[in-house]
């Protein structure tokens, strides 16, 4: 039975032979021809499209598209076969054998070893360049391999010729380009591979395996929620689950990128991937499979290194005609050459190097391979970009506006004070808090909660303002001066809610305290030298803002900010042409974050929260938000680079090569350092750390 797409779905490939930009534009253009499909996103870098559909589409329909455009299409969870060792095998012939033909140009050697070295060169290691180029030029469209094998073609045709002719040889010109060539193009696929593993290090981290806490071991895929499993010291969590009996340390490192260890105890969440250092851990299985945390992490990551940006759409659609382009100007220098009365061999070399210095693999890969890298990087830290957009918007922003409670501060509050305003006593202000408490998610619930006391019934929770629900048949309000009108407004910098009757009129007042975060002023401090404005946005009261924004050093605040409210301010930011991102972690944090041009969402907070955001900030860290935008910012500057250096290149390579300033193995080694030179441009980015 043949596999196919649903409706409405999108599947992955692993696409084989491309070799340029022209090449990602031909395969999306016959994908994209497929009855059904409605997009395609095709990366040079990872070798991956991405295919959305619109009905049901035949995996077969789809492989048979891109084999006709000379590719091969397998889906991307298949095994795909590593050619790293043949094509060092093949590389290395091509240099032995075109030793004897480039020693030529130092001490004569005979024609006839030439011709059979060259030979062997052009078309046994040649013979790629010749395939994918005849399917190309079948499909009406053009490619690096079409240029190097009409380049290389002409230069040993010439050769052959002036053989019997007499004349001078050539060859040189075509093992060169080809062994040059190759030794890009393979030097280029390691750069790649090495790019690519921030994806297969997440998968690797996960163990086969797990013990069942009733005995014996079971494949991690096999099991579901609500299943109990032992994690023994020394071994990898296999699942995300909640912690049921023991105690130890874990290493979160490989997926938060929290430097220390983590005391884990009864309660506690355990993310598939991190280590237990110590101490034997029940759980029970929260995640279904392929539904992790890491599994959800992987999926984000190369979500954003298959995506495109703008400005590489852009430049796909400059590659399309690039290669036609290309040929017209070869067909002019050759005619150009001749009619200003040079010499047949001199105007075709002329147009070979044209032909061979203009293969637009830099363009190509320029993009792909700045956001792989970044990506990467940014994942070792803990920091997820969704898609290419969410890096481009990053590296915009001029204004970051924080949540306050769990993102610069630790979201543990403590109950500093309670204080009688109606006829209830403290004690029973303090049981019918903790009944309403004991539902509530909001993290000022938690220091009100008792041992022994029972949950509100017929609770609400009223997102903004606070939380509703009865005690002892008696219907009560519990929140902020927005949910009780009447409550009087207290003076100091603690952050306030009140208790009161179900028709407003206040019974109670809760002073709490919280603990700001460590890195909160650094974060502060590098935005801040870093040109970006910064701004609270929070629910809190303005003496209890005011107070932590004064510590801090933020410039500006606004106070007692409904959800509403605060997606109200962003998007006023926006409108006066400011680039804004929101650093939030909770629910009432999702509309703010769906506006800001960048919603970062920080730590394993609320799911409609990391939905909604476009950053993922995988600890609870406020420096992360500096350092987010400080890579998106290197990794877009890089980006642009990497195009811009494409652009020159071809602007003076091309007429360079046409006026003879370059043979064809000089324009065969410049064109593989360019894409060198923007892939290793890229890669510096693995090296970038949180500071």
């Amino acid at each position: 039975m043949d596999q196919t797409i649903l409706s409405p779905q999108q599947t992955e490939l692993a696409i084989g032979g491309m070799t340029c930009a022209s090449c990602v534009a031909r395969v999306e253009k016959v994908l994209k021809r497929v009855p059904g499909v409605q997009d395609v996103s095709v990366n040079l870098a990872t070798e991956r499209a991405h295919v959305w559909a619109d009905g049901t589409v035949p995996l077969s329909l789809l492989q048979e598209a891109v084999a006709k455009a000379g590719y091969t299409a397998s889906p991307a969870e298949a095994p795909q076969p590593d050619h790293a060792r043949r094509e060092l095998l093949e590389l290395l012939a091509a240099f032995v054998l075109a030793l004897p033909v480039v020693l030529d140009m130092a001490v004569p050697v005979p024609g006839w070893l030439q011709i059979i070295c060259a030979t062997l060169v052009q078309f046994w290691l040649g013979a790629r360049f010749y395939r994918a180029g005849y399917l190309a030029a079948q499909a009406g469209t053009g490619n690096m391999d079409l240029l190097v094998a009409l380049g290389t073609t002409a230069a040993y045709g010439l050769s052959l010729w002036d053989f019997f002719a007499g004349g001078p040889l050539y060859f040189e010109s075509a093992v060169a380009v080809i062994g040059l060539v190759r030794l890009g193009k393979y030097l280029e696929g390691r750069a790649k591979r090495d790019a690519a593993k921030s994806i297969s290090g997440l998968q690797k981290l996960r163990p086969e395996q797990a013990h069942l806490a009733a005995g014996g071991d079971v494949p991690v895929a096999a099991l579901r929620p609500g299943e109990e499993i032992l994690v023994r010291p020394g071994e990898r969590v296999p699942v995300d689950g909640e912690v049921l009996e023991g105690e130890g340390s874990v290493d979160e490192s490989p997926v938060t990128g929290e430097a220390l260890p983590q005391p884990r105890g009864p309660g506690a969440k355990l993310l598939a991937g991190t280590l237990n250092l110590d101490g034997v851990l029940r759980l029970r299985v929260t995640a279904s499979p392929g539904e992790s945390f890491l599994d959800r992490m992987a999926r984000l990551i190369d979500q954003a290194q298959s995506a495109k940006p703008r400005v590489q759409r852009l430049a796909d659609r400059v590659s399309a005609w690039f290669v036609p382009v290309v040929l017209g100007i070869a067909a002019i220098t050759f005619a150009g050459w001749l009619l200003h009365g040079a010499s047949f061999a001199h105007a075709l070399i002329c147009a070979v190097s044209v032909l061979v210095i203009a293969c637009p693999c830099a363009l190509g890969l320029a993009t792909p391979a700045a956001i792989m890298a970044g990506t990467g990087a940014a994942a070792k830290a803990g920091i997820l970009f969704r898609d290419a957009d969410a890096l481009e918007a990053a590296a915009k922003i001029d204004v970051l506006a924080f949540d306050k409670t769990g993102t610069l501060t630790t979201g543990q509050p403590q109950l500093a004070e309670v204080k009688a305003i109606g006829g209830v006593d403290e004690a029973g202000l303090r049981h019918i808090a903790a009944a309403l408490a004991a539902q509530d998610t909001h993290p000022l619930s938690i220091p009100l909660r008792q041992e022994g006391v029972a949950p509100a019934m017929n609770f609400k929770s009223l997102p903004g303002k606070g939380v509703q629900g009865e005690v002892d048949g008696v219907t009560y309000l519990f929140g902020s001066t927005r949910l009780v009108a009447g409550a009087p407004v207290q003076d100091d910098a603690k952050t306030w809610s009140y208790l009161a009757t179900a028709d407003g009129e206040a019974l109670g007042a809760f002073g709490f305290t919280d603990t700001i975060r460590p890195n909160a002023a650094e974060a502060v401090h590098r935005l801040e030298a870093a040109g970006i404005k910064t701004l609270l946005l929070t629910g809190d009261r303005q003496a209890a803002g005011q107070a932590l924004a004064e510590k801090l050093g933020i410039a500006q605040i606004v106070a007692e900010a409904t959800p509403e409210h605060k997606r109200d301010v962003i998007e006023t930011w926006r409108r006066e042409g400011k680039r804004v991102a929101m650093l939030g972690d909770g629910i009432n944090d999702a509309a703010a974050l769906a506006a800001a041009d960048a919603g970062m969402a920080m730590g394993q907070g609320a799911d409609v929260a990391i939905e909604a955001a476009s950053i993922s900030l995988l600890r609870a860290d406020p420096i992360l938000a500096p350092a987010a935008l400080d890579l998106a910012r290197r990794t877009w500057r890089i980006l642009k680079q990497g195009l811009f250096w494409a652009l020159i290149y071809n602007v003076f390579g091309i007429p360079a090569a046409a006026f003879g300033l370059l043979s064809p193995a000089i324009a065969g080694g410049a064109m593989a350092a360019s894409s060198l030179c923007v892939l290793g441009n890229a890669l510096r980015l693995r090296r970038w750390r949180v500071a």
